[in-house]
């Protein structure tokens, strides 16, 4: 039987700049959903990219000397990279510079002038370069833009149009005959009320004074203009009016397109009416989420309020930034953003709420029986109610889950959570465990609690790819078929011969005072514009009372493992006289964890204790690089751990 097709769109990012943690909101939250609907069995497309054509690149680009294609393909391998750091699942990635997309906009553009909906003219009026928008003089707001407050300049020059204005009779009668189409509500009400019925405006759809962009191929000196360009994409990434349009067929009409609120017009008004004039299906849902804000205003580069994700990511892990954009707001909604309520967020419901329920768990199951689990079981009263609690919590995610309400969502996760961690107080284990005739009861409270983790670990992997791998190793589940979501609607399919492996503890506590003020001078050092570099003419040497201040010891790595999620990074527990350190080191690449154990390397001992990936780090391994590959440096001969090097 054939999956059933599932179609999912993040906009195309503007690539004048790095993203921030807004970007970064709206693509967890498809990344989200598109798990989500894999693990349900559906056959997804998920989409996201980069707009990359415009006259503000082309400013951008010539300002630094280098061509505007040089300048956004850096810019895109720096997102590329971005959305590998938190796991984002993207089944293909458009550029507006892909031959395909540029050739399906030159037939969309030759196809709607043939038909009658694009003419030329000419332009005059106001024009917003960082919004790339063209506002009237009513429009305007105090004589700026409307959209970003920043000045705009008047502009005359010659122009295709799109006749936007031909179809806003149809596009009121569609909105308001399809009230899944336009949500959350309210922005259907601000479309219809704000743009469509005080009367819509023909569109500029080409331009002549800059050079970026897709040529019209009948009338040259004309690049097409952003929005028949970008809003193309979703079309175009699929095969449109190619040779090969097989998926345009099976995923158009798209399922949901997710946008911030500041662009849902261009997809509510200008995408519906231009595919109104191909023919084509319209869009079976735009949702306009919310933004995340600082002291009340939107994020933005201009502002200097912009938060950098993957120094979080490095900080603390993709899975705790992922889990706190989705759970700390309302989809849909504005939700403000600071460090501290991160860090409170990780504290009390990663690492004080599921951290400290696996922990318990699995500490408890290998102190009480080790490897010999009992099979014979005895019910206690608060079963039932832990049981149909699990059951009914994978309902009630399915639901909002459908409605794009992933807090909600995540909310009805930790309910089940907090109430796993409440039946260890009620039935308490360490009390059972004094009495030998009393293991039948203690063996079913942790099976309860193993079967409710498991449960829980499914229930989160759209959210948090990573932790529910670490969950199930400590649970020793590996039977693949207890894994999938359709596993969670019968509860008890753990095996009764529980084996665990007790590891590291997942989300470690954060000490918030401390952090914060880390924190603060990672993103501030963050912010930082490059120094010029000059050439010195003198070697830059540094005195021995420098190099007297590295303090070197030999420590003998006692265990290591990789990092998580991370396929550069190894974490050394190493032993260095009297203490043993955990020290992460990128040497994944040049070692296995097995080769790193019994050696006795060189470790700079007087560093300032940082995390990378989440993981912490308590000093350096000192190793050389060999071209592509690093060797640790190591000593020979019967030397003891913690000796000085000198």
């Amino acid at each position: 039987m054939a999956k059933k097709p599932f179609y999912i769109t993040t906009p195309i990012y503007y690539p004048s700049d790095k993203l921030h943690i807004g970007h970064s909101y709206t693509t967890v939250a498809a990344d989200t959903m598109a798990r989500y609907k894999r693990m349900r069995g559906y056959d997804v497309m998920f989409l996201t990219g980069t707009d990359e054509h415009g006259q503000k690149i082309e400013k951008v680009a010539n300002k630094q000397g280098i061509t505007p294609k040089k300048y956004v393909d850096n810019i895109v391998d720096w997102i590329k990279d971005l959305w590998k750091t938190m796991d984002i699942s993207y089944d293909k990635f458009i550029r507006t510079t892909d031959k395909e997309h540029e050739e399906t906009v030159q037939k969309i553009f030759k196809q709607l002038y043939d038909k009658g909906d694009i003419y030329k003219g000419s332009y005059e009026g106001w024009y917003c370069t960082p919004c790339e928008s063209f506002f009237t003089e009513r429009q305007l707001e105090d004589g700026k833009c409307p959209d970003c407050g920043r000045p705009v300049d008047k502009v005359k020059e010659e122009a295709y149009f799109f006749k936007l204005s031909k179809y806003q009779d149809k596009l009121i009668e569609y909105i308001e005959s399809h009230e899944e189409f336009i949500q959350p509500k309210t922005r259907q009400n601000e479309m219809l009320n704000n743009f469509l019925k005080p009367g819509l405006e023909d569109l500029c759809v080409s331009r002549t004074s800059f050079e970026w962009g897709i040529p019209v191929e009948f009338d040259k000196g004309h690049v097409v203009y952003v929005w028949l360009d970008a809003l193309s994409n979703y079309i175009s990434a699929l095969g449109y009016s190619s040779d090969n349009d097989e998926k345009y067929k099976k995923y158009w009409p798209v399922d949901v397109h997710l946008v911030g609120k500041e662009i849902v017009r261009f997809h509510t008004i200008i995408w519906p009416a231009m595919l109104m004039a191909l023919g084509e299906p319209l869009p079976k849902q735009v949702f306009g989420h919310g933004w995340l804000v600082i002291n009340g205003g939107k994020m933005s580069k201009s502002k200097g309020n912009v938060v950098d994700p993957k120094i979080l990511v490095d900080r603390y892990g993709s899975d705790s930034i992922r889990y706190f954009l989705m759970r700390e707001i309302a989809f849909g909604q504005d939700g403000n953003f600071t460090n501290e309520t991160l860090i409170q967020r990780i504290n009390s419901d990663l690492a004080n709420d599921l951290g400290n329920l696996v922990s318990r768990t699995v500490a408890m199951i290998k102190k009480y029986f080790g490897d010999e689990f009992l099979t014979k079981f005895e019910a206690t009263e608060y079963d039932k109610e832990v049981e149909e609690m699990a059951l009914n919590t994978v309902e009630k995610v399915e639901d909002v889950m459908e409605q794009l309400f992933f807090s909600d969502a995540l909310v009805e996760i930790w309910n089940l959570v907090r109430r796993t961690n409440k039946y260890i107080d009620e039935t308490r284990p360490w009390v059972l465990a004094k009495e030998e005739d009393k293991k039948p009861e203690l063996a079913n409270v942790l099976y309860h609690l193993a079967e409710n983790l498991r449960i829980i670990s499914i229930l989160i992997e759209p959210f948090m790819p990573n932790t529910p791998k670490l969950m199930r190793e400590q649970l020793g589940i590996t039977d693949e078929s207890i894994m999938t979501w359709e596993s969670t609607k019968k509860w008890g399919k753990l095996s009764k011969d529980i084996k665990v492996n007790q590891g590291n503890i997942i989300f470690p506590r954060i000490d918030i005072t401390k952090e914060l003020k880390d924190l603060e001078e990672a993103q501030k050092a963050g912010k930082e514009e490059p120094k010029e570099v000059k050439e010195e003419k003198e070697e830059d040497y540094i005195s021995i009372d420098d190099f007297a201040k590295v303090e070197l010891k030999v420590g003998e790595v006692i265990d290591c493992n990789k990092v998580e999620g991370a396929d550069k990074l190894l974490v050394s527990k190493i032993k260095i006289g009297s203490e043993v350190r955990q020290i992460v080191s990128g040497i994944a690449k040049s070692y296995s964890p097995g080769e790193m154990i019994g050696k006795k390397v060189i470790v700079v001992t007087n560093l300032k204790p940082v995390k990378l990936r989440g993981v912490l780090s308590e000093g350096m391994i000192l190793a050389a690089s060999l071209k592509k590959n690093l060797v640790v440096a190591t000593v020979d001969g019967d030397i003891n751990s913690g000796a000085v090097v000198r």
